[in-house]
């Protein structure tokens, strides 16, 4: 497979005869062809047949399926791993991989050395990655060090472009410390993303309690161990006024936890990754304790995968992330019980949410790009692109019906630690155009 150069200047760009999605605008419900002209990084004309301009790249729209457009993804939960441990990912290979991916925006985790929890390290991150397709924006850290003893310089993290503030990985057990957090996210206007675990519950868990992990033998992280703490912290935000957003949620029951916190109108969002409305702890056997199917929270049961296919049709589910998590082959290359959680996924995000949402008829496909497009920014806070003219072009080109196997070849990750390696997909990331560069996803 050839590697196009990552995010190539085009300051003039046609599409034509595109299929538009953009969940703002009621007419652009991917039904119909339109042009869109793009110059100087803006979106100028928006028509039908608009002829080529000298020294413009055309891009036409497929023959044999529709080619879509729509506002730039967002995945609102990834590890670039820089600072610190850059032989598993850095922000210019995990930007890129998120390009590839159809994102044109990613929101990093600070589980990073040094720890993302000081002003300088935040502005730091966001100018590595000032010149690149793909925006970054970092998450501060809630305690020093992630520690969660002492809370982190919050205030001046935003002032520095924090979006948001996680202890991801671990999270703030302290009910006392998160109370705190939560009243400073109520004045700084930004979230607190919790990992949700009871420690003392789930260790040392290696896969999900449940039939399976006690068929392989293996100690098992119970789902009450996730619900507990999501308890705790929607009851804290109501109390706090705060804003608690729940990580990679993957049970049942803990749905049903936000749910009931929303309907009680409480500050409460959710993500859900790809592999919890996928895969189950059933895997782990299939695949004979492959530890590319270890994952934080841990595959869970077919019902809970259910249960997140219905949270993201009624809403209480707002976001689909990645999480995605790059490790180096010799860390993931040991025993199951020795390996590090995570998987790779903004490769295969797209891919997956068709095959398991889109083709059954779960999701609608505005419905879909909303939950990758604007509800990310909405819960950030940030600008949300629109397929407008005199708008900034952020665009995402996509199709659903494109037949594609996922090979090594075909990661774009710095670390190759997917459970999907070897699957045919259908519907894929074309390219992204965005701050004036195109970068194309050629098989």
């Amino acid at each position: 497979m050839s590697h196009p150069s990552f995010g190539t200047k085009t300051p003039k760009l046609l599409f034509t005869s595109v299929y538009p999605v953009d969940p703002s605008k009621k007419e652009f419900d991917g039904k119909k062809p339109v042009d869109i002209r793009i110059q100087d990084g803006k979106i100028v004309e928006i028509g039908k047949g608009l002829a080529p301009k000298k020294g413009e790249k055309v891009v036409e729209g497929s023959k044999t399926h529709k080619t879509y457009v729509s506002p730039g993804w967002m995945d609102m939960h990834v590890h670039l791993r820089e600072p610190g441990f850059e032989h598993k990912e850095t922000i210019a290979t995990g930007t890129r991989s998120a390009a590839f991916g159809g994102f044109t925006a990613v929101a990093c985790m600070p589980n990073t050395h040094p720890t993302l929890h000081t002003q300088d390290v935040i502005e730091t991150v966001i100018h590595r990655a000032s010149h690149l397709p793909v925006e970054v924006h970092p998450i501060g850290a809630v305690t020093m060090d992630r520690k969660g003893e002492s809370i982190a310089e919050m205030a001046a993290m935003v002032k520095g472009g924090a979006v948001a503030f996680s202890d991801d990985g671990d999270p703030v057990h302290n009910a006392e410390v998160m109370r705190i957090a939560l009243t400073y996210s109520a004045m700084l206007g930004v979230p607190i993303i919790n990992h949700e675990e009871d420690l003392a519950l789930s260790r040392p868990g290696h896969m999900h309690e449940g039939v399976v992990s006690t068929r392989l033998g293996l100690d098992g992280s119970p789902a009450i161990a996730e619900e507990v703490m999501i308890a705790r912290d929607i009851m804290l935000a109501e109390l706090t006024g705060g804003h608690v957003h729940v990580a990679h949620i993957s049970t049942k029951d803990g749905v049903e936890l936000v749910r009931e916190g929303k309907k009680k109108g409480i500050r409460v969002t959710t993500e859900v990754c790809p592999h919890h409305f996928d895969l189950t702890d059933e895997e782990i056997e299939r695949r004979h304790f492959d530890t590319h199917a270890k994952m934080h929270p841990p595959l869970r049961s077919q019902e809970d995968v259910e249960a997140m296919i219905e949270g993201l049709k009624d809403g209480t589910i707002d976001v689909i992330c990645t999480d995605h998590a790059p490790h180096a082959p010799e860390e993931k290359d040991v025993e199951f019980e020795d390996a590090p959680n995570g998987i790779i996924g903004l490769d295969t995000a797209w891919s997956v949410a068709v095959r398991r949402l889109l083709q059954p008829g779960h999701l609608a496909l505005s419905d879909l790009v909303h939950k990758l497009a604007v509800a990310p920014r909405e819960i950030l806070s940030l600008d949300i692109p629109t397929l407008d003219v005199g708008s900034e072009a952020n665009i995402t080109v996509f199709n659903t019906e494109e037949e594609w196997e996922y090979t090594p070849e075909r990661i774009h990750s710095k670390s190759k630690n997917s459970p999907y390696v070897g699957d045919v997909f259908q519907g894929r990331a074309e390219a992204v155009y965005h701050r004036g560069q195109w970068v194309e996803n050629v098989l």
